[in-house]
């Protein structure tokens, strides 16, 4: 596995932690200023609409599984094929679990940071 393969694979294991810990400073930090998010239902969104959505859900409890089916670094651009498994509870509220694949792009910024630049979310 190269150093690249490995960074991105600690990227998505650092985001599904963040998530569960309910650290959404950390998970902003782990995408591009100029990410497209495209979900099912809805017009692609950017980094202040997924902050804005992560800050209004409040403290849910969010517990997952990832796993990367294919992922191919391209220079300073990524693309992964991931199936996600997650279980999210609102505060007092009756737990929702969403499972699917997700298409992934991710770009290696001056830094030399991976952070996730596009992502097709298909949960359902």
């Amino acid at each position: 596995m190269s150093e690249d393969e490995r960074a991105i694979r600690e990227l998505i294991a650092t985001w599904m932690a963040a998530s569960r810990a309910g650290d959404h400073d950390t998970v902003l930090g782990l995408m591009t200023d100029d990410v497209v998010f495209m979900v099912p239902g809805r017009e692609p969104f950017g980094k202040a609409a997924f902050a804005a959505a992560s800050k209004s859900a409040g403290p849910a409890l969010i517990e997952g599984t990832s796993d990367i089916v294919e992922l191919k670094v391209l220079g300073d651009w990524a693309y992964l094929r991931n199936h996600l498994k997650l279980t999210i509870t609102p505060p007092g509220g009756t737990a929702t679990t969403r499972s699917g694949f997700t298409l992934t792009v991710l770009r290696k910024e001056a830094d030399g940071k991976w952070r996730l630049a596009r992502d097709a979310n298909l949960l359902s």
